[in-house]
């Protein structure tokens, strides 16, 4: 019995580490206010510069990934209407930082009304439903890492009491959907602990790998606006994976890529320093006002 036990645990995988699971940030902090730092601080407009990035991890567990892929939903599939989908995506983290209950719960039934048509087929390989909360947890911390990482790339890593007061708000991006405020770990040690456990489960299969090289190569617009845009694009993206989804991705990234990547955004965060935060923030408010304006006229919101 006892050889028995000893021979599963050696065939568990290792835990992963957060060298792993996220990227190396090496500046210190350098807030522009002394107030504690909130999630909503993070919603300047480089944080949108690893969104296919973000979209890359959450496909990476695949229950997400097919049901993106496989989505019959065309009218907001990210391929066939980029554009609609990119406002919407960027109108929920709006919503989920900056509205009130009452958007949130608009937005959310809008939401629903897409997402029951998000679910496997009888038989799939891949078995999926978008009304998962499981699914929607792991998507909502994917969001959360990608603010967290594109603030600390601008402003420099958090210390630990930093770190906390930035998380505290931060359940929103989950349960402004169908995720309970019991799901989101109450910590940001907590979180970490799901992070690293999470994504263990995501594995990408030749199916999904495919569909994200196609986003990662902005296949799904015009060659006119793929030609300038795509290296910068993959470049930002392939810089904002942790190792583990690289390897998953199977995505080349050198020292001297990791060097060029973190003085660029030396760079940006010097210069970002100097253009007012009414500015930097303008797209999410231009969202909320867009998300108020469609309430006030019974209009769609996705």
């Amino acid at each position: 019995m006892t050889a028995v036990a000893h021979s599963s645990h050696q065939n568990e995988p290792a835990p992963l580490t957060k060298e792993q699971t996220r990227i190396p940030i090496s500046s210190a902090h350098r807030p522009f206010t002394k107030r504690p730092i909130r999630l909503s601080d993070a919603l300047d407009f480089w944080s949108f510069a690893g969104a296919a990035a973000n979209v890359a991890m959450q496909m990476a567990r695949p229950g997400v990934g097919y049901g993106v892929a496989e989505s019959k939903v065309e009218s907001g599939a990210l391929m066939k209407r980029p554009w609609k989908r990119a406002r919407t995506t960027t109108q929920y983290l709006a919503v989920a930082i900056l509205g009130t209950e009452e958007e949130r719960m608009a937005y959310r039934k809008a939401v629903d009304s897409v997402h029951r048509h998000v679910r496997s087929e009888p038989g799939a390989p891949v078995k999926y439903n978008a009304f998962d909360r499981n699914l929607q947890l792991w998507v909502a911390a994917c969001l959360y890492i990608g603010f967290e990482d594109t603030y600390q790339l601008l402003q420099g890593k958090m210390n630990d009491e930093q770190a906390e007061a930035f998380y505290a708000s931060s359940s929103t991006l989950g349960t402004t959907l169908q995720v309970t405020e019991d799901m989101w770990p109450k910590t940001r040690a907590e979180f970490d602990v799901y992070w690293n456990e999470a994504c263990r489960q995501a594995v990408l299969d030749d199916y999904v790998r495919a569909y994200v090289d196609d986003l990662l190569n902005l296949r799904m617009i015009h060659w006119y606006l793929r030609l300038p845009f795509r290296n910068l694009l993959k470049f930002l993206t392939i810089g904002f994976l942790a190792p583990y989804f690289r390897e998953q991705m199977r995505l080349e990234w050198t020292a001297a890529d990791q060097r060029r990547f973190e003085h660029l955004f030396v760079f940006v965060g010097f210069v970002n320093r100097f253009i007012p935060r009414f500015l930097r923030h303008s797209g999410s408010h231009a969202l909320m006002a867009d998300l108020r304006r469609r309430i006030r006229k019974e209009k769609n919101l996705v």
